[in-house]
């Protein structure tokens, strides 16, 4: 399966440039927030499998205007063609906003999820906008984080665990991909497309 990841910043090669082509291999579109809800729409009208997502730290304007066609999996396991995939959207809270979250809001949120986790046996793709505390985040509060995410790859072991928020132009020695245990992790900055059987990164045309 041919898994599309965008985040954080959209891409004119994906939007303003466009081909059709660009999307014929691609099995499913991952979100991990603070794009326009328009470009996901735009997305899902080619795509000939879903678009998932979940809320970036700006996306309060998903409240009145939610990208159309799309599947929003926050908080929830979402399962398609055996692939289970538990979305978590928000960023640590440094300023107002309705997704952002402390350490404890957010591990509440897990914590209601343990009938599911229970139910589904685990995920096998945690989908998030902020990054795991000490995994590829940063050092203020906006980009801080979360305890609760490297404890959720501690228990469950996920094949995948993909993010966004921190992006790569930050500097810093972020990088596109990396390893924590058994579970690769994806900075979806912009877009990345991959296999998801092989892991092998998929050029985009």
């Amino acid at each position: 399966m041919n898994i599309l990841v965008i985040a954080d910043e959209e891409t004119p090669s994906l939007w303003d440039y466009f081909r059709p082509e660009k999307l014929k291999d691609v099995d499913l579109i991952l979100s991990c927030g603070d794009l326009n809800p328009k470009y996901l729409s735009f997305l899902a009208t080619f795509c000939k499998g879903p678009v998932l997502y979940v809320h970036g730290n700006h996306d309060d304007r998903y409240e009145k205007t939610p990208p159309e066609g799309c599947i929003c999996i926050e908080d929830k396991i979402y399962e398609y063609k055996g692939i289970r995939i538990m979305g978590l959207g928000g960023s640590y809270r440094y300023s107002p906003g309705i997704n952002q979250y402390t350490e404890r809001k957010m591990r509440n949120r897990i914590f209601k999820m343990w009938f599911s986790l229970w139910r589904k046996k685990g995920f096998d793709i945690l989908l998030t906008h902020a990054a795991a505390y000490g995994v590829d985040d940063a050092n203020d509060w906006a980009h801080m984080g979360f305890e609760c995410f490297v404890k959720l790859l501690d228990i469950y072991h996920p094949k995948y665990y993909i993010h966004g928020h921190i992006h790569l132009n930050y500097g810093g020695g972020h990088t596109r991909r990396q390893q924590y245990g058994e579970t690769e992790i994806i900075n979806g900055y912009q877009f990345h497309k991959f296999e998801y059987e092989t892991g092998k990164e998929i050029k985009m045309l």
